[in-house]
């Protein structure tokens, strides 16, 4: 039977009316009373409904022939006489038979009642014995589930105070479930984000929308070292008059799953970064660049102040001594830093040399070629790290508590070391940071060395290069002179670009502009062959047309090399130019009283070519005319027309008296790019 509640507010254990639990609603107890004659007194609904009687037919009917089988009538008379004789009380499960005909067990609890006349009487409270049963089990199954789940179980009430806590989550908590009982929920629950999981606590109790896997992290007073994670589920509790009795909370330990998952995601953002690596470190063949690009991937993700230092005696490519305990001479090429920090007043600047003893942890990973870790930095080990002691103490007032020390290493060759330091980031380098900076080095390493051997044979080109371009007087009879080399700046290649001015018999000057297709010492090597034969054939007195013809012999011996070539003849008595061209980009002349304009000449084919003759064209020349001479380095580009480029050039030479070197300047800085990809060899001469 369901019992309202009153209208207003009661204490349930004081003077107000009793509030239902439903449990007794559940098992439909019935109540029976029978007189010493053994006639039924007392019916009520639910031993109608147990027994199928209505009252009217079991009230004043012995009970015995009412719902007793005769082969158990023995059985009843002696218990009940027992009952009203001696007074103690007797439960059990006893057979009974129902109006229908059917035998069911029930479940007894006899107790003797006596009224205020001294007439005695026999109270049996009665409940189905399979339901009665069955709601035991599922007790006994609850109670077993709670205490013996590897989830952490809890109930609440309302006002989110502890009614119950399973033993998984007393391990949980480090707390006796009886301490926890009458507890608030943020007295226990070891949780940073208490306010957000009462919060919706308390959301589910007054919505009873139930809200599952909340994921939670904290340091549990058991392991207060390490960090767990929890799935926590809230759900509202009702009883079975819908009453609300407070809210369960289910705790799953899922931190095995959080550190996979956090593992994962850290192996993701590693090979992220390797990849990022792979396309961002060695974009040029700059050793300088690659250390920089190196320091920037490494930057923040792996550490927060980066430096990178070669070897003096790697970066000159010169073969390092057998290692030993002895220092080493290191040259700075990257710092960077992911924040503003005095740690990179401790570290090299970039460019400067710095001699580290042996017993600095830079040195030992160069010496054993192999990584050198501090997980933690101690006072000693600063000393270690930095360059002096008062680099030592500005480590320190930068927080630098992890280091890692790796060597970079390509063709089994040590060339110097990435260097790495920890300061805000609060985790010390682990065994997986070893790996990954080693990866990141490694790439490095070899873009590193490709690019300190490209810069050696560079080097050598450019020197061979120079020392084969003449130093020429600023004057020659009848000519005021000036010149200019450049080599490409987008790839630092040496080409076969070259200029010269040679002087001749009666006061002419010969003028050379050449271009030997290719790059690097064999095209150096070349143009100064070619420079020699010209020089040779322009002591013969020869015409331009023959002397190409001769440059062009010597060529078809070459090893498949084309040259354009442009040789002019300049006689100040005559005031003529002879010029015969060679498949090279025509001259330009500016002078006052005329527009700047290119030479109309037969552009004959390249030097190498064979069996095409030359042409030697005339130009008069006056006194302030400007002749131009140069590569194609200096016009060509891969966005711009090659007609559009000459105009360009043209645009430039409208102040014709403006000084030589003036010109050079301006005709290379207006006209380069730093994209451009081959030399240029520019040659100006003005009539005087």
């Amino acid at each position: 039977m369901k019992t309202e509640p009153f209208p207003f507010d009661s204490d349930p254990y004081g003077s107000g009316p009793p509030l239902t639990t439903g449990l007794l609603d559940m098992l439909s107890v019935a109540a029976v009373v029978l007189d010493a004659e053994g006639r039924i007194v007392f019916w009520t609904p639910q031993a109608e409904e147990l027994f199928g009687y209505s009252a009217a037919e079991a009230l004043g009917s012995y009970a015995a022939r009412l719902f007793v089988d005769p082969a158990h009538l023995k059985a009843a008379v002696r218990l009940f006489g027992e009952v009203l004789e001696t007074g103690r009380g007797w439960a059990g499960a006893f057979p009974v038979r129902h109006k229908d005909g059917s035998s069911r067990l029930v479940e007894f609890r006899n107790i003797r009642l006596q009224d205020d006349l001294g007439d005695v009487y026999a109270l049996g409270i009665v409940a189905d014995h399979q339901l009665l049963q069955r709601v035991e089990t599922d007790l006994a199954l609850c109670e077993r589930l709670i205490n013996q789940s590897p989830i952490g179980l809890a109930l609440v009430d309302t006002d989110l105070r502890y009614l119950l806590v399973n033993p998984a989550l007393e391990r949980i908590d480090g707390m006796p479930a009886a301490d926890h009982v009458g507890r608030r929920l943020r007295e226990a629950l070891p949780l940073p984000d208490i306010d957000t999981i009462e919060s919706a606590l308390r959301q589910v109790i007054a919505t009873g929308t139930p809200l599952l896997d909340q994921f939670h992290v904290g340091r549990p007073p058991v392991d207060p070292d390490r960090e767990h994670a929890w799935s926590l589920a809230f759900y509202r509790l009702e009883d079975p008059g819908g009453r609300v009795l407070g809210a369960a909370i289910s705790l799953v330990d899922v931190t095995e799953r959080h550190r996979a998952a956090a593992e994962a995601d850290r192996a993701r953002r590693r090979l992220a970064l390797v990849a990022d690596a792979s396309t961002r470190v060695g974009t040029t063949l700059e050793v300088e660049q690659t250390a920089r690009e190196l320091a920037e991937i490494a930057t923040p993700q792996l550490a927060d102040v980066v430096a990178v230092d070669i070897l003096d005696s790697a970066l000159a490519c010169r073969r390092r001594r057998r290692p030993d305990n002895g220092p080493e001479l290191f040259r700075a090429l990257a710092l960077k830093a992911a924040h503003p920090t005095v740690a990179e007043r401790a570290a090299d600047p970039p460019g400067d040399l710095a001699a580290y003893e042996g017993d600095r942890l830079v040195t030992l990973c160069v010496h054993s070629a192999r990584p050198v870790l501090v997980r933690h930095v101690g006072e000693r080990d600063l000393a270690r790290i930095a360059r002096s002691p008062e680099a030592s103490a500005l480590l320190a007032r930068a927080g630098v508590h992890s280091y890692l020390a790796v060597p970079l290493i390509a063709h089994g060759e040590v060339l110097g070391a990435l260097d790495l330091k920890r300061t805000r980031n609060p985790l010390p380098f682990d065994d997986d940071d070893v790996i990954l900076a080693g990866e990141l080095a490694g790439r490095a390493a070899v873009a590193i060395d490709n690019a300190r051997w490209f810069q050696s044979v560079r080097n050598t080109a450019l020197t061979l290069q120079r020392s084969l371009l003449p130093d020429h007087p600023p004057r020659h009879t009848g000519l005021e002179l000036a010149s200019r080399y450049q080599p490409a700046q987008a790839t630092s290649e040496v080409g076969g670009d070259w200029y010269d001015v040679i002087p001749l018999t009666d006061d002419k000057t010969a003028l050379v502009v050449g271009d030997v297709m290719g790059n690097g010492i064999d095209a150096a090597a070349t143009m100064g062959r070619l420079r020699t034969a010209t020089c040779a054939y322009a002591d013969l007195e020869l015409d331009p047309g023959s002397v190409l013809q001769h440059l062009d012999k010597i060529t078809r011996g070459l090893e498949h090399y084309i040259v354009t070539c442009l040789y002019a003849v300049y006689d100040p008595r005559t005031r003529q130019c002879r010029i015969a061209n060679a498949g090279h980009m025509p001259p330009a002349l500016a002078g006052p009283g005329h527009e700047p304009r290119l030479l109309d000449l037969p552009t004959g084919a390249p030097l190498g070519v064979g069996g095409v003759a030359f042409e030697t064209t005339t130009t008069d020349l006056v006194p302030g005319d400007l002749l131009v001479l140069y590569t194609d380095g200096l016009v060509e580009t891969r966005h711009h027309s090659i007609d559009d480029r000459l105009n360009v050039l043209l645009g430039f030479l409208d102040e014709p008296h403006r000084p030589l070197e003036e010109i050079c300047d301006l005709l290379l800085y207006g006209l380069r790019h730093p994209e451009d990809h081959d030399d240029v060899a520019l040659l100006v001469a003005r009539t005087t």
